[in-house]
């Protein structure tokens, strides 16, 4: 498989009010065509909510390649690489991380908070019903303990 599995920590900028110039917020640049991080355009965006202590997956995309970032609360993303080893990536709205998953790798992504998470997506390839792209799989040999879910 040429794809990686690449975790890329994304820029993070404080927004100000325009009339008194506190910081109001901020803003977290997910994709810029210019960046070229996303080697092939985003065909289907969307976001997904992860409930507390809860998790998502596992599972594969046959034919897509994934990009996550959780954009409010916090999610641990559990990639199982093609050795056979896991990574874990966490992503937080204080800690934006772009996590890339390629196709035919088995990625699950775990809540370990007590709010809600939501976590934006970008894809090469939009979904549709019944297109048989996604495979439901275990992480049996994974240690799921220590989340304390």
């Amino acid at each position: 498989m040429n794809e990686e599995i690449e975790s890329i920590n994304l820029e993070k900028y404080e927004t100000k009010d325009i009339l008194d110039d506190h910081v109001n917020g901020n803003l977290a640049v997910i994709y810029r065509d210019y960046d070229k991080i996303i080697k092939n355009e985003p065909k289907m965006v969307y976001v997904s909510s992860v409930n507390s202590l809860e998790v998502k997956g596992p599972h594969l995309h046959k034919k897509r390649n994934s990009y996550f970032t959780c954009i409010h609360g916090k999610v641990i993303f559990i990639i199982k690489n093609e050795n056979g080893k896991y990574l874990e990536i966490e992503s937080s709205s204080d800690n934006p991380v772009l996590v890339k998953v390629p196709k035919g790798i088995t990625s699950a992504h775990v809540n370990p908070t007590k709010e809600i998470a939501r976590v934006l997506v970008l894809t090469d390839l939009a979904w549709k019903p019944n297109d048989d792209e996604m495979v439901n799989v275990s992480f049996e040999d994974y240690d799921w303990k220590k989340w304390d879910i």
